[in-house]
């Protein structure tokens, strides 16, 4: 995925939510609670997986772009470490680690709702990525290595998209 503006970039997490949403509405309890495998999260905990990690970029989109310089160009610059990583992603099991498992106490329409504040508050900075140097400072991801506050951005849709295609699995399966 290459982009250009940052409005290319929210409109396609937009649209990475919206497909969330598809996909997870309608289902019902039982099975939102079925686990793959007895080491295998079930939608329900992935949903609040995703709400957990969306929370953190988006507090780390906020940090970075409230310490960057004002002299951004507004495109979006991805490193070319960042694009080699996320080809290589599609075909490696990450390990979440322990601050963003689920706890497995929150509902699925919890988890949506705490998205969609997540995307409130991102929406409030959102001109920020246009007009702030978003290169200039990092901060570090478990696989990924330091990456901006443009590559953190990008992340947040492919982090969930990944998991959408993890659900869909999950319900073929159920």
């Amino acid at each position: 995925m290459q982009y250009q503006t940052f409005t290319e970039v929210f409109t396609a997490n937009d649209r990475i939510r919206e497909r969330l949403i598809a996909t997870v509405s309608g289902l019902d309890d039982n099975a939102a609670a079925a686990r793959p495998d007895i080491n295998g999260w079930s939608v329900t905990q992935i949903v609040e997986h995703i709400s957990i990690v969306d929370e953190g970029m988006c507090k780390i989109c906020a940090k970075l772009l409230s310490d960057a310089g004002e002299n951004g160009s507004g495109s979006v610059y991805l490193s070319p470490e960042f694009i080699a990583k996320m080809s290589d992603m599609v075909n490696t099991k990450l390990n979440a680690p322990e601050r963003v498992r689920p706890t497995g106490e929150q509902s699925i329409a919890e988890s949506l709702s705490r998205l969609s504040s997540n995307s409130d508050r991102l929406n409030e900075i959102r001109d920020r990525f246009e007009i702030r140097d978003t290169t200039e400072k990092k901060f570090p991801h478990p696989y990924f290595g330091n990456l901006s506050a443009a590559e953190w951005l990008v992340l947040r849709g492919l982090h969930e998209s990944r998991h959408i295609d993890q659900i869909a699995r999950i319900i073929r399966k159920s």
